[in-house]
């Protein structure tokens, strides 16, 4: 172009009062009608079948409303079908994660019920092992929740420590997930022999590549920087929904059942037991709540191996009757389970069935949060707010 051909400004001329403004895309009822998304039922980010009906205003959610009962399977109901062997089998499944621990909270109830004690060798071991569930529940979120906010790198890592506790907890019951081995009065049988060694140095090698997480998720300024500050929740939010474990201790909520209501032999292991708190209450103190605590169960499944190892052969269960009974009456048992507190009330009526037993799980209580965490928030923080809570959609429905 020579320099004295003529062209046209490309630039704006300045806006005057008379312009009118118009909007495409949008519809002509845009400004009284706000947007209802839902998420799921299917949906990648939502831990199973679980839907949340969000109603926004722009890319800001408005409302929240979590949508259960799609996995409901009625196992409060079945409970009363069943005698009091069979029911184990229905409670170690609505967490799949954490069967081992969903099979205590039952058996804990109607030993109670029945006054029984149970001998010190299966009283160590069922810690030991609770321990070792609680680190598998916990790597499954460590690794899958960076994967939510886009890191695919870390849950190939929690999948590889996962199998070297799995390989030990499947020889020990013969159960891979749903592991079927506490029974009314102790546990199905003892450990293989030689199995404390195989499980200690399973533990060894966890403990070793477990810096990972520090490096690659927790040094991760993209990850953080998706989670620092985002779904604040506070510790009157905390009381108010009944929220447990991690999610509320992250909020500054300092209680956890193994040390402030001892169970087991958690009584014994105040030296080693660390409750581990945060105060800011966002995604990445959950986070960060979380890793601590599974370094804290590998240090306690340690002191357990230790324990077990020093104590004498002996039983690791009380002889049952052909038929079992409970007597009539009520109690309420409560453990910490790994996504939080988790509890059985037991009624019965002196027969082998239970008359009533309601199952109070954690991810219950804690998905009732959604509808104080989302509002507010943007869309694209809603995936690194739910994953945060760390649930079961089975522990929800039940």
């Amino acid at each position: 172009m020579s320099p004295t051909t003529e062209h046209t400004p490309t630039t704006r001329p300045p806006r005057t009062t008379e312009q009118a403004e118009t909007t495409f895309g949008i519809g002509g009822a845009a400004e009284s009608t706000d947007m209802v998304l839902n998420i799921g039922p299917q949906h990648p980010s939502t831990h199973g079948v679980l839907r949340l009906r969000l109603v926004l205003d722009g890319e800001r959610i408005e409302r929240a409303e979590p949508v259960i009962g799609y996995m409901h399977r009625g196992a409060e109901k079945l409970f009363e079908a069943r005698d009091y062997r069979q029911i184990v089998m229905l409670a170690n499944r609505h967490d799949w994660l954490s069967a081992f621990s969903n099979e205590l909270g039952v058996v804990l109830a109607v030993e109670r019920m029945l006054g029984m004690e149970v001998p010190e060798r299966a009283v160590w071991t069922r810690t030991l092992l609770a321990e070792l569930n609680r680190v598998l529940n916990h790597l499954m979120f460590l690794g899958s929740y960076p994967l939510e906010l886009g890191g695919i790198t870390p849950v190939f890592h929690a999948f590889r420590e996962r199998e070297e506790l799995q390989n030990v907890m499947e020889e020990v019951s013969g159960g891979r997930m749903h592991y079927m081995f506490n029974r009314v009065g102790g546990l199905k049988e003892d450990l293989p022999a030689g199995w404390t060694g195989r499980a200690r140095g399973a533990v060894a090698a966890v403990r070793s590549r477990m810096d990972v997480y520090d490096r690659l998720v927790l040094g991760n300024e993209i990850f953080r920087g998706r989670t620092r500050g985002v779904g604040v929740l506070s510790a009157e939010a905390v009381h108010a929904y009944g929220v447990s474990g991690p999610i509320a201790r992250a909020s500054g909520v300092d209680f956890d059942l193994r040390r402030d209501e001892p169970y087991l032999a958690y009584g014994e292991l105040g030296d080693v037991l660390k409750v581990v708190t945060r105060q800011d209450g966002d995604c990445l103190a959950r986070f960060e709540c979380l890793l601590e605590q599974t370094h804290n169960a590998l240090d306690l499944a340690d002191a357990c191996l230790d324990r077990v190892a020093d104590l004498p052969q002996g039983p690791v269960n009380q002889r049952l009757p052909k038929v079992l009974k409970a007597p009539e009456g009520h109690t309420y048992a409560w453990t910490e389970n790994p996504l939080g507190i988790n509890g059985y009330y037991l009624v019965s009526k002196g027969e082998k069935t239970p008359y009533r037993l309601k199952l109070r799980s954690a991810s219950y209580n804690n998905i009732q949060a959604l509808a104080e965490l989302l509002p507010g928030t943007l869309v694209a923080d809603m995936v690194a707010i739910l994953g945060s809570l760390f649930f079961v959609v089975g522990d929800i429905d039940k």
